[in-house]
C-alpha cells in the first residue's frame, strides 16, 4: 500500500469524487441484505493495514486544476479543425462523438476499412498521419501502445513531420511518463504544442462521452482543446507538466490491480463481496468488473 503526497491525494480525491458513483443499485442492496444482511458497522470498509509513515513516490503535481464537462455550453462555437489518429476500441466512439457533435473530422488507421463508418459519418480521410497533422489545426492520437504511440507520432509520416507552429498534438493513449517527454520532444521542436491526455474510462464510457481526462503540458493547448475533451469526457484535470499525467494514470490503474489483488487474497471469513455491496463508497464500476 502505497502513501502519496498531498498534492497526489488531492487529485485523486477529485477524480474518484468525479468518477465513482456513491449510491448502492437496488439490486446491490437487495443482494447485500440476502448475503449479508448484519455486518457490523466496525468491519465495512475498513484499511486492511495502516499507510506507512513516508511516502514510498511522490508526484509533483504544479499546476492542478480540474472541470466538470459542459459540452453544450461550446459545442457551438467550435471551428477549428480536428484530426484522430487511431480508431480501435477507444479511438472510433471518440472521433465519432466530435464528428456527431459538428466538429470539422480528419481520420487515419492503419486499417483504413476501420475508417470507413466514420467517413460515413462525414469524416474526412488521410493515407498518413503526416497529411492529417498538415490539414488539422489540433491532432488527437489514440494507440494501443508505446511502441505505436512513438511511430505515428515521430516515424516515417509520422505526425511531427507535418506539425509546425501554431498546431497542437494531443496524445490520448495510455503510455509511460518516458514515451510521453520523448514524443513531446519531437511535437514540440516543430513549434507545435503537446499535451499528453490518457484517459480513466473503457469503451462504454468512450461511446457514452464519459471519459475522464489526465492532462499535461502546454497549458494553452489544454484551454484551446477543453471543449474538444468535453464532448468526449465527463470530466477533465490538469496536472502540469508533462509525464504527470502518466504518472497519475499509473496511480489509478494501481488502485484498481489493489482492488484485484485484494479480491483473491482477503483472508476474513466475510466474503470480499458483502464487504464492498455494503461500503458506503462502493465504485459500481468495480462492482461490474470484479464482484458481479
Amino acid at each position: 500500500m502505497c502513501a502519496f503526497s498531498p498534492q497526489v491525494q488531492k487529485v485523486m480525491t477529485a477524480l474518484v469524487k468525479s468518477h465513482y458513483s456513491h449510491q448502492l443499485s437496488s439490486t446491490a442492496m437487495a443482494m447485500c441484505s440476502s448475503f449479508c444482511p448484519q455486518i457490523p458497522n466496525q468491519l465495512r470498509a475498513r484499511p486492511i493495514c495502516p499507510f506507512p509513515p513516508k511516502p514510498l513516490f511522490t508526484l509533483s503535481v504544479n499546476a492542478f486544476s480540474s472541470q466538470t464537462s459542459n459540452a453544450s455550453a461550446k459545442v457551438d462555437g467550435l471551428s477549428a479543425r480536428i484530426g484522430f489518429l487511431g480508431l480501435g476500441i477507444m479511438g472510433s466512439p471518440m472521433a465519432q462523438n466530435l464528428i456527431k457533435a459538428g466538429c470539422d473530422v480528419t481520420v487515419w488507421n492503419r486499417t483504413k476499412s476501420k475508417c470507413d463508418p466514420l467517413i460515413s459519418l462525414g469524416a474526412k480521410y488521410k493515407s498518413s498521419p503526416q497529411e492529417v497533422a498538415v490539414s488539422c489545426d489540433v491532432t488527437f492520437a489514440m494507440l494501443a501502445d508505446p511502441e505505436s504511440a512513438v511511430e505515428v507520432a515521430c516515424g516515417k509520416h509520422g505526425a511531427a513531420s507535418g506539425m509546425s507552429s501554431g498546431k497542437g498534438y494531443v496524445d490520448v493513449s495510455t503510455v509511460d511518463g518516458a514515451t510521453a517527454k520523448l514524443i513531446s520532444g519531437h511535437i514540440t521542436a516543430t513549434g507545435a504544442s503537446y499535451l499528453e491526455a490518457p484517459v480513466s474510462g473503457s469503451k462504454k464510457p468512450a461511446e457514452d462521452g464519459q471519459l475522464i481526462f489526465l492532462t499535461a503540458g502546454d497549458k494553452s493547448l489544454y484551454e484551446t482543446a477543453a471543449p474538444l475533451l468535453d464532448i468526449m469526457g465527463k470530466s477533465r484535470f490538469y496536472l502540469g507538466d508533462v509525464g504527470n499525467g502518466a504518472a497519475m494514470k499509473l496511480v489509478v490503474n494501481m488502485i484498481m490491480g489493489r482492488f484485484c489483488r485484494i479480491h483473491f487474497r482477503l483472508l476474513f471469513p466475510l466474503s470480499f463481496s458483502c464487504v464492498v455491496y455494503c461500503s458506503e463508497n462502493v465504485s459500481f464500476y468495480m462492482f461490474q468488473q470484479f464482484v458481479a
